[in-house]
């Protein structure tokens, strides 16, 4: 099989593995110890999750904190709910968010969408209502890729007196986070595992208690911290780090292979203000459905993996002006890491093959 779906979750790291497996030891282990117990073996896996938190933030900017969550959808409600809790006002989401920013925004009442351009960049021209409170910009979009202005949408944010929230999770760990007030990431998006996130929070900014309990993340969100996650975490994080250049140069290199492979179909936003791992591309005619049947080894979307099933088209294509029909004939293509040359090539090959039998050249 040919893994080319890293915008929905990404290989496990072996580094990330390695860091998790010491704090999964049985009994006769001292690695499965509680964080939150005052004794030895809970202050050596609260010690863990500390030196993970470190190595997480180290890929943010300074000045804040940051608070463990289930993954970034928990990172976002807590945000957003956190931050209106004790406030009135609107929420400014761009019209590309992902369903945990809209569905959250919308929850809460009065939420004002902003417009993108075709090339799938919001435009910091347009106006905010009077009363918004919060902007909600991602940094790198899931479905299309495109990088948005963050530092520029954080000024004006705070121009208009309202905070800025960046969905930060498929920017973290491969470019630079910058220009928020919060940012919600999550690990299995940078070679981590499923089931940890984090909102980091500017120091100053005060959230509204969402979940209530016993209050273990700085009073914010309660529960048990798994010391495997939290380490898994971590050491992708930090592996993260010492290689963003590098992955950068081979992720460049594998989009040469497919911009040249598909030429012919449309690219799904800017070709330049993207992060090149990700090539959301349409061709009129295509039947996904029947190219995902006669092209099972390769694994690729036909959007966000959350929306997958949905059967409606992607609201993040329509947003950039496509029909519902363009929209449904359109692919993503994700790669990383771990895709080789040669893999990549021949998913093209396959891909390629499989149209031309539907017609398409």
């Amino acid at each position: 099989m040919i893994y080319l779906d890293y915008q929905a979750t990404t290989p496990l790291a072996p580094e990330a593995r390695d860091a998790m497996l010491q704090w999964l030891d049985g009994p006769g282990g001292s690695g499965f110890g509680n964080p939150h117990s005052p004794h030895k073996m809970g202050r050596a896996a609260a010690a863990a999750v500390e030196f993970a938190r470190e190595q997480v933030a180290a890929l943010l900017p300074s000045g804040g904190r940051v608070i463990f969550t289930s993954g970034a959808t928990e990172a976002i409600n807590l945000a957003i709910r956190g931050a209106l809790s004790a406030k009135q006002g609107s929420i400014s989401a761009s019209a590309i968010e992902h369903a945990a920013v809209l569905d959250t925004a919308r929850a809460l009442g009065s939420c004002h969408i902003l417009n993108v351009a075709k090339n799938g960049q919001c435009n910091t021209k347009q106006d905010l209502p009077q009363d918004t409170r919060l902007v909600c910009l991602m940094q790198v979009n899931n479905e299309i890729g495109t990088i948005q202005p963050t530092v520029d949408w954080h000024r004006k944010a705070k121009s208009a007196n309202a905070l800025y929230l960046c969905d930060a999770v498929q920017a973290y760990g491969k470019i630079e986070v910058t220009g928020a007030d919060m940012i919600a990431i999550s690990a299995h998006k940078i070679y981590g595992p499923k089931g940890i996130g984090a909102l980091w929070v500017r120091d100053n900014i005060d959230l509204g208690e969402v979940q209530t309990g016993g209050g273990q993340e700085y009073g914010l969100r309660s529960g048990t911290l798994s010391p495997s996650l939290c380490a898994g975490f971590g050491a992708a994080a930090a592996e993260a780090k010492d290689r963003m250049a590098q992955d950068a140069d081979h992720v460049e290199k594998l989009w040469t292979i497919v911009a040249q492979a598909f030429d012919s179909w449309r690219l799904n936003g800017s070709a330049e203000a993207r992060w090149h791992g990700n090539a959301n591309l349409q061709h009129n005619g295509i039947d996904v459905a029947r190219l995902m049947s006669d092209c099972r080894e390769v694994m690729f979307s036909a959007g966000s993996a959350c929306a997958s099933g949905s059967g409606r088209p992607s609201h993040v294509l329509k947003a950039l002006g496509l029909s519902d029909k363009q929209a449904k004939s359109s692919i993503r293509l994700g790669w990383g890491r771990y895709t080789e040359a040669e893999e990549l090539e021949r998913a093209c090959d396959t891909l390629l093959k499989a149209a031309r039998k539907q017609g398409i050249t």
